[in-house]
């Protein structure tokens, strides 16, 4: 077999495409190694594309195009982070991804609102329902209950979604929010919550705890939804990054 050495191969006259066998044949790559930074089908659209570095920054919806990172804010001893654009018709389903809040407050509450406004009032009214499963440190108290103390019934308050979050240095709140069809001027707005934070006990001295905190009910409102935000209900947001994804239908 003749081996061709070259250090460019370029196509032939104005075209743009340069054709290496014929239909029907297999072109084999030595270690299967195929290098580019935009990988294209036949109709050139692209598959996929690559910073360079191995991080995707687009995918079709064949390889999970279907879930897009919209916007993503990391906190730096900031009172709140807001989302106040990417709500749009193109998505059914909002998921804002919680990566180690950690409050400046010590036992303080992470809590949501939405806004129909574009973010001038967090105070859309809402009905939820909370429980929560927790165990201690020591090994001397766990339980799942329901938490009265954190449901809403057409309330207009922050809905609390993690509770007496400790500001230690290794503590923090992660998990994740999901909104439903927030553009619908049709229905109320339903979503749900699952957040896992080291709570601290009002216990003295008090005693670090395993909390799951599972949250759900709805915006009751027909009004599209355009903006939510985070906040602690006392003291700021020490650091932490929140992911806002849209899922299409």
């Amino acid at each position: 077999m003749a081996k061709l050495y070259v250090d460019t191969i370029e196509p032939e006259g104005a075209t743009t495409n340069l054709a290496i066998g014929e239909a029907g044949q297999d072109v084999i790559l030595p270690g299967n190694d195929i290098r580019a930074n935009v990988l294209q089908d036949a109709g050139g659209n692209a598959i996929f594309t690559s910073n360079g570095s191995g991080t995707l920054s687009g995918v079709s919806g064949g390889f999970g195009g279907a879930i897009a990172l919209i916007s993503s804010t990391t906190a730096d001893d900031d009172a709140a982070v807001s989302f106040t654009s990417g709500f749009s018709t193109a998505y059914k389903h909002y998921i804002f991804k919680l990566y180690n809040i950690n409050p400046a407050t010590d036992e303080t509450n992470f809590t949501f609102q939405t806004s129909t406004d574009g973010g001038s009032n967090y105070n859309v009214t809402l009905t939820s329902t909370n429980f929560m499963a927790y165990h201690d440190e020591i090994n001397s108290s766990e339980a799942v209950e329901y938490n009265a103390a954190g449901d809403e019934s057409q309330g207009t308050v922050y809905q609390r979604i993690a509770e007496r979050v400790s500001n230690d240095a290794d503590a923090s709140a992660t998990g994740e929010v999901h909104l439903f069809n927030p553009t619908s001027t049709t229905y109320v707005k339903n979503f749900y919550s699952t957040v896992n934070l080291l709570h601290t006990s009002g216990d003295s001295p008090p005693r670090p705890y395993s909390m799951e905190m599972f949250v759900s009910g709805y915006f009751n409102t027909t009004s599209a939804i355009n903006a939510i935000q985070f906040k602690f209900s006392s003291g700021n947001i020490n650091e932490g990054t929140i992911k806002m994804l849209g899922v299409k239908q």
